[in-house]
């Protein structure tokens, strides 16, 4: 480990060749010492070997902050800069001199750690729009990610459940200190049973694709804000097992990390983005067992903590409570869940994807949007304008047919999900509320409605939206669409949306549904 006086030494102003701030801060990690002098950051990694991690020797510690670089060059090249040694020269040592090397150190530019997410989160100053813009930016970085053969052979059942088993294992010494038996063992028992029922999905996920160099650790802290961009850095460079990961891997780090911080409004807000400019519905299917790993895994790093002679008593305490909250979190999201379905329905215009988002933010749900739905079959951009061929009858069948495929998946894996869509058309209706009925899904139809002015209005102005429609549409739809039956009136909720106090009347109306 980088001994006590190089770590002296690298705080003081005349170790750098550039100015410096006045006082430079030290930021530690279980792996890690972060050096912030003003301009520049400088990591060293911690001669410590975890298993799942090795930086014991100053040639694997040198190999690491090599694929550091690489690995982050490619998604925030401005922030990683290069790999400079350190010497020691006359009992003391020396940044960037190729003798006597001792050491290494990653230069990167450094920003404010007031712009990490998790600081703008704690101060009040990320919206739900930043968490779809970020939803947006990690799809495609997992539209290009790298992928082959050699990638996604760390996406079967015994690659996958390897790096679960460890870490249970090397959790086992906290076992009532940071987390109790019962909890210990019933997250176990759920990891180990769904690796033996559902080795069809982690199969499936293979051949769709979905096993890439993804990022590895996508918490709040390895998130910022520079020059107003929103920068993912810090990849996961010591383990490919963890590097070489399903996409849902990722998304898991980011929604767990928002709900882990109460705020699951934002945590939805990601989640839906993602899979909408994803196409990755099916992904939800192993969302729950990835949230409960990436938990599991905040909360065995946090207990390493309690291990290390060189944290001071406060953070040490720090470390067991949060290493307790997250054993808990992991636990609870094992815990089964009982799903529901939502049909939106009115006309384009008529506000169903508003409060289609409302409700989502609002219940954890799972939003689909036709729109969406329909680009991602026709294999367009959502930005892109689809031709008439996208909006004919066969591939509004197809568009629908998937809606209603995905609705009950997910409702039987537990999701509350809103199809959003037209639902303009008895057929559509019933392919969805008897396949609900027979599955004993609770249902929902919420008609929304507004003054066609408003619609016009509302149309004209919509703009960057996944939806095609028009203002010349209203007619056509407003003579297709059929009635409600007095069978479906007993799902009914109708919602003028033109109205000011329309949030009102709809949480009234689903809390009064509720309660019958």
């Amino acid at each position: 480990m980088p001994d006590s006086k190089l770590i002296i030494q690298m705080q003081q102003p005349d170790f750098y060749a550039h100015a410096v701030a006045e006082k430079i801060e030290l930021v530690q990690t279980h792996a890690s010492y972060v050096f912030l002098t003003g301009k520049f950051a400088y990591k060293l990694k911690k001669e410590v070997n975890f298993g799942f991690l090795d930086y014991s020797s100053l040639a694997k510690r040198k190999h690491c902050l090599i694929t550091e670089l690489r690995l982050n060059q490619k998604i925030a090249p401005e922030l990683y800069l290069e790999v400079i040694p350190i010497s020691d020269r006359d009992g003391g040592y020396v940044l960037a001199d190729s003798q006597n090397i001792v050491e290494y150190a990653l230069k990167m530019r450094q920003f404010p750690q007031a712009n990490l997410f998790s600081n703008l989160l704690t101060a009040g100053k990320l919206s739900g729009d930043r968490f779809v813009e970020l939803g947006k930016i990690v799809a495609q970085f997992h539209q290009d990610a790298e992928t082959n053969d050699y990638i996604k052979s760390f996406g079967t059942v015994a690659q996958i459940q390897a790096a679960f088993t460890e870490n249970y294992r090397q959790s086992e010494k906290y076992l009532g200190m940071v987390q109790t038996k019962e909890q210990f063992e019933a997250t176990q028992a759920y990891s180990n049973r769904f690796f033996s029922e559902r080795q069809d999905l982690f199969q499936a996920r293979v051949k769709q694709q979905k096993i890439k160099e993804c990022h590895g650790d996508l918490h709040l802290k390895n998130i910022c804000l520079w020059r107003d961009k929103i920068q993912l850095f810090d990849r996961i460079e010591f383990n490919e097992s963890f590097r070489f990961v399903d996409t849902m891997y990722d998304v898991a780090f980011t929604v767990m990390d928002l709900e882990a911080k109460q705020k699951p409004e934002f945590a939805n807000a990601f989640l839906n983005s993602y899979l909408e400019h994803s196409g990755d519905w099916r992904g939800l299917l192993l969302l729950p067992l990835y949230l409960s790993r990436q938990a599991y895994v905040r909360a065995k790093v946090n207990s390493f903590l309690l291990d290390d002679p060189q944290i001071n008593a406060a953070d040490r305490q720090e470390a067991k409570q949060t290493a307790k909250d997250y054993y808990r979190q992991a636990y609870q999201y094992t815990q089964n869940q009982t799903g529901s379905l939502v049909l939106m329905s009115g006309l384009s215009g008529s506000g169903k994807s508003t409060i289609a988002s409302y409700i989502s933010r609002n219940q954890g749900a799972i939003q689909i949007r036709s729109d969406a739905v329909r680009k991602h079959l026709a294999g367009i951009p959502l930005e892109e304008s689809g031709t008439d061929s996208i909006y004919s009858e066969e591939m509004t069948q197809k568009t629908y047919d998937r809606l209603a495929e995905l609705g009950l998946i997910l409702a039987q894996e537990g999701y509350t999900v809103i199809l959003d869509a037209k639902y303009d058309r008895l057929t559509l209706r019933q392919q969805v509320i008897s396949q609900s009925t027979a599955k004993n899904l609770p249902l929902k139809i919420i008609y929304c409605t507004a003054p066609e002015s408003v619609l016009r209005d509302r149309l004209n102005q919509r703009q960057n939206d996944v939806s095609d429609a028009t203002e010349d549409l209203i007619a056509s739809q407003q003579a297709n669409a059929e009635a409600f039956t007095p069978a479906e009136q007993a799902y009914l909720i109708t919602i003028d949306t033109s109205r000011s106090d329309w949030m009102a009347r709809l949480n009234g109306t689903l809390e009064d549904r509720e309660t019958k």
